[in-house]
């Protein structure tokens, strides 16, 4: 008997320890960014949204109304980076979705691993998060429970996918637009887990682009948008270029629009689109037994597809408001299935974007709230010729790209004193001839970065923020407000509010209710969140924890 209550009290005690492993934490946590999503939809889009969605997230967690990008350029990989490592690409590295490498001469991808080997699929590149140069949230996560949590990125987009799982997640898949299938990289595993290549056998891709889309509701009740026909708008192609419309209008026959493509690109331009990460989110939530034990999870989950579809007809079109209307309804049903799975109020949600969206160019024109187009210059041409004139046969512009000069270091002299002068002259030359380029609202120096405290709001500031010693370039500038280039679809990429406001909800575990309009950074999201796991903050972390939500 004595024996037996032994045994009883030891596995009791077991038992405890096991329980109280990592206690007062929610069981998941469910990252949330919508590629290229305004504050204002949530306003604009109100009325016509379900109880179930976003209104949810809204009424029953907590909204900042004034939350902000606090950087330049306002990137999707740089967006990704900064929401998870919780600091800026002047921090973490990722200066854009790709970027001039000055010590390879080339231009390189922010998550291009060329050291690794795309899984699934028998053509693609490998990818990793090796460029991100400080640690996630999730990777925090995985070092305080010794990688016993279950931490998953998924994204049409591999970027999407790859920079919010950090460097030591379970897995981070995204999708091959030439076969339709979620793929990875052996930088994670040396094949797919079972339940995605169960999942891929479904072949939902090739199911969804045998559909029409046409408007959830009558498309004459879409008030919150232009015209149909419009001609601000781009038309939809295969993803081989090949256009069958001759019109951006509903409906669209993706079964006759994809005939002559063998690739699954359309796809991504669809709210079917969405619909297809929605199934991969339960899939992997699933397959990988989210919330079955006393780890904390995390699943990390971005909708590209309004990107996609963003880029080609930008934000005041009927396709963007009914791609929103759907993406409500593939959030009710994601909040569903963790009621179901994990109980309301034991998981902790948060959904922001990676960045918002320009007004078409040539709509602002046509409203006279730009002036006339600004006239495309060749910049690289233009100061080949003005630098001329001052280092005659020198070629001193190496590269130009992301709003940013690089320069040819090893044309300036080879006496350091007089190289440090000629730097300098040549950078102060640059900047004069850019601000005397219509379109061109300011300019900043590699010196004028280093060297100045810029505000903590404002432009200054964002430029110094999103500006990476090693990796960015010798010379910044900043095009007018409004000014795409573009006179169909959209773009991103400013330090204007259009680009960096945006939403950030939290929702769910440790979460008051409420609104706040105090100006917050997407920088504040990852400590917030390691602030609630009870975690150490990611390595370069420059935000802070938003306390008016916490409870």
């Amino acid at each position: 008997m004595r024996l037996a209550i032994i045994f009883f009290c030891l596995v009791s005690q077991t038992l405890i320890a096991q329980t109280n492993a990592f206690p007062d934490r929610p069981k998941v946590v469910v990252g949330i960014v919508v590629d290229q999503m305004r504050q204002d939809y949530i306003y604009r889009y109100w009325g016509r949204l379900g109880e179930g969605g976003f209104k949810r997230l809204v009424n029953e967690g907590f909204m900042m109304k004034n939350g902000h990008y606090n950087y330049m350029p306002t990137y999707t990989g740089p967006g990704h980076a900064s929401v998870y490592t919780g600091t800026t690409p002047g921090v973490h590295g990722i200066i854009g979705n790709d970027w001039y490498d000055k010590g390879a001469k080339k231009m390189v991808y922010c998550a291009e691993d060329q050291n690794r080997k795309v899984v699934g699929a028998t053509e693609g590149e490998g990818m990793s998060p090796w460029r991100m140069l400080t640690t996630t949230v999730t990777d925090e996560l995985e070092l305080a429970t010794q990688r016993r949590s279950k931490v998953v990125g998924i994204s049409i987009k591999d970027r999407g996918a790859i920079l919010p799982a950090g460097h030591t997640p379970d897995g981070a898949y995204w999708y091959d637009d030439k076969t339709g299938k979620f793929i990875s990289s052996n930088y994670y595993k040396a094949a797919l887990p079972v339940w995605l290549d169960r999942f891929n056998a479904r072949n939902l891709a090739d199911k969804y682009l045998n559909e029409t889309w046409n408007t959830l509701y009558p498309i004459d009740s879409y008030k919150e948008s232009g015209p149909d026909d419009s001609p601000y708008e781009e038309i939809l192609d295969d993803g081989l270029g090949i256009k069958s419309k001759t019109r951006p209008t509903f409906p669209y026959n993706l079964k006759e629009l994809r005939k002559e493509s063998p690739e699954f690109q359309l796809l991504t331009q669809t709210p079917f689109g969405n619909d297809l990460l929605f199934e991969l989110a339960v899939a992997a939530f699933d397959g990988e037994e989210m919330g079955k034990d006393e780890w904390t999870d995390f699943l990390a989950v971005s909708f590209s597809s309004t990107d996609k579809l963003g880029h080609a007809v930008g934000p005041n079109s009927v396709e963007i408001e009914d791609m929103y209307l759907r993406l409500d309804k593939n959030i009710e049903a994601l909040l569903n299935k963790f009621d179901k799975e994990l109980g309301k109020g034991q998981y902790l949600v948060f959904l922001t974007a990676d960045h918002g969206a320009a007004d078409v160019e040539q709509y602002l024109i046509d409203l006279k709230v730009i002036p006339t187009a600004y006239q495309p210059v060749d910049i690289k041409t233009g100061l080949r010729d003005y630098l001329g004139s001052y280092f005659p046969g020198k070629n001193l512009i190496e590269n130009i790209s992301n709003n940013q000069i690089f320069f040819n270091m090893g044309a300036f002299a080879d006496d350091p004193k007089s190289s440090g002068v000629e730097y300098l002259v040549t950078s102060e030359l640059v900047r004069n001839y850019l601000m005397g380029l219509d379109g061109v609202a300011d300019v900043f120096t590699k010196n004028m970065i280093q060297t100045s405290a810029f505000e903590e709001q404002g432009v200054k500031g964002n430029i110094k923020r999103g500006f990476h010693s090693k990796r960015s370039g010798d010379v910044v500038f900043v095009k007018e407000s409004g000014s795409t280039g573009m006179a169909k679809g959209t773009t991103h990429g400013s330090v204007y509010t259009y680009d960096t406001h945006v939403p950030i909800l939290f929702f769910g575990y440790g979460v008051k209710q409420g609104t706040t309009a105090n100006y917050h950074t997407i920088t504040d999201i990852a400590p917030t969140v390691s602030t609630i796991l009870k975690i150490k903050f990611p390595s370069g972390c420059t935000g802070q924890p938003i306390d008016e939500l916490l409870k």
